[in-house]
């Protein structure tokens, strides 16, 4: 575990360790943690380059897509000449341009039932970025089989929802508390459309609470669900109470 940060480190982090909430302790919680960030699309894009700018010692990077025109309008870490590459790639290239003092782990090819389990074991916290329920269920039951924190956020249309998980609070829920078992009728945003800055505001989000629980500072979102309107500029909060009957966390309690 690295116990010192160098004068260039100082330089780089020093807006941020000016906060009293950051400062040296913090930065080096930051430095020392390692993430997870499944899928680096429209929200993983904005995850990805804020945490490594932000100092993040280890990201590991998954997802088994490769960059297309249409997700340009949104997927801020690709560009035009990343155009049929792997989006880990294609993201590992920016984040190393920001910020060459990272290290990263590419899973280029996603995570399965068996590799998801070992990707969430091996990092402090996980981001779900993805865009479809049954990545999202899987990583959830992953991050409560490990008793790792999970930032789940989602976007469609010009509507957001973000929330935090916490298996290691008796008292948080998870994510199939909340959602059960989803929908058939599940919409992506190729069908749906969504607006490029709705994800990077839940994106961003994202990586906001992905930083306060690293360096261990401010009041998560655990208990609560945030839902965006864009259209209006609304931010609505709801409750979540954890269901002791729930087939994820609450087996996984023994209740």
């Amino acid at each position: 575990m690295n116990q010192h940060l160098s004068d260039e480190e100082l330089l780089r982090y020093s807006r941020q360790i000016l906060l009293a909430h950051v400062d040296i302790d913090g930065q080096l919680k930051l430095k020392n943690s390692r993430v997870l960030i499944v899928g680096l699309g429209g929200l993983g894009s904005p995850v990805a380059l804020y945490l490594a700018a932000a100092g993040v010692g280890e990201l590991h990077l998954a997802d088994f897509d490769s960059v297309e025109l249409s997700n340009l309008q949104r997927q801020i870490a690709h560009d035009t000449s990343s155009l049929g590459q792997p989006k880990v790639e294609s993201a590992a290239k920016r984040l190393r341009a920001i910020n060459p003092a990272i290290q990263l782990q590419l899973y280029p090819a996603g995570l399965d039932a068996d590799s998801l389990g070992a990707a969430v074991a091996g990092v402090d916290l996980v981001l779900d970025c993805s865009d479809n329920f049954g990545t999202r269920e899987a990583v959830n039951a992953a991050c409560v089989a490990a008793g790792k924190p999970l930032v789940s956020g989602a976007a469609i249309r010009l509507e957001g929802q973000l929330a935090v998980f916490d298996p290691r609070q008796a008292d948080s829920p998870c994510y199939h508390c909340l959602y059960g078992h989803g929908s058939e009728a599940e919409l992506t945003c190729s069908e749906a459309g969504v607006l490029g800055p709705l994800v990077g505001l839940v994106g961003s989000l994202q990586a906001l609470e992905a930083l306060k629980l690293l360096a261990g500072f401010g009041q998560s979102l655990v208990g609560r669900l945030l839902l965006i309107d864009g259209l209006g500029c609304h931010f609505r909060e709801l409750r979540v109470k954890r269901d002791p009957a729930c087939s994820v966390c609450g087996v996984a309690r023994g209740e």
